[in-house]
């Protein structure tokens, strides 16, 4: 199940984004490392990153895991996604409209936006085994899972990003993503009418 802090509306607006970038049209295992690597740029410039994911190392480098479901069609909720993405077809995604224009893009800030032009303009000419290299050597909070995928504790990648406060700041997104999960909670409770009691409210919760 996809956590409720996950947004799959953004997440699929960053990838529509780089498929822009690339014509239309883009490798998966190409996407998914320049994702991760604009979630790392977005970890050192604000402390803080694009989406809220779960990194995990596997064989081909670093990888936002609950985002790679979604690229694979393993995920349940897919209306949002849908809107910018199209499914996988072979080693390929692409944009669900070809007119797609940036300022479409509206879960997006000015200020991420800025992130991934500035991914793209590093790596987005790169191949994907390329770019997969560039990450195993040059991420080093990516252990090689050896045929598995183990977790990458954002505290690692603020380690290897020359962060002090590693751990404050890690347990600073957490916060967010807990504040975030309690506002779906609440979000999610019935609403009170006029005349219910407290004791009513509380059976249907």
């Amino acid at each position: 199940m996809t956590p409720v802090w996950y947004n799959a509306r953004k997440a699929a607006q960053v990838a529509a984004y780089f498929a822009k970038s690339q014509g239309g049209k883009i490798n998966i295992l190409k996407l998914v490392k320049l994702i991760y690597l604009a979630d790392r740029l977005a970890l050192e410039t604000f402390e803080s990153p694009i989406l809220a994911d779960k990194f995990v190392s596997m064989d081909h480098g670093p990888v936002n895991s609950i985002t790679l479901n979604y690229l694979n069609g393993l995920s349940d909720d897919r209306d949002e996604w849908a809107e910018f993405v199209t499914d996988r077809e072979g080693h390929f995604v692409g944009l669900a409209n070809s007119e797609l224009k940036i300022p479409e893009l509206d879960e997006l800030s000015g200020a991420e936006l800025k992130i991934l032009a500035l991914t793209w303009e590093r790596y987005g000419k790169m191949n994907p085994f390329e770019v997969r290299d560039f990450t195993h050597n040059n991420c080093p909070e990516w252990e090689d899972p050896k045929g598995s995928s183990e977790p990458i504790p954002l505290e690692r990648i603020f380690k290897f990003l020359g962060k002090r406060d590693g751990a404050q700041l890690a347990a600073q997104v957490e916060s967010e993503r807990y504040i975030d999960q309690l506002i779906a909670n609440v979000d999610a409770l019935p609403a009170i009418e006029e005349g219910d009691t407290v004791d009513a409210f509380r059976a249907t919760s």
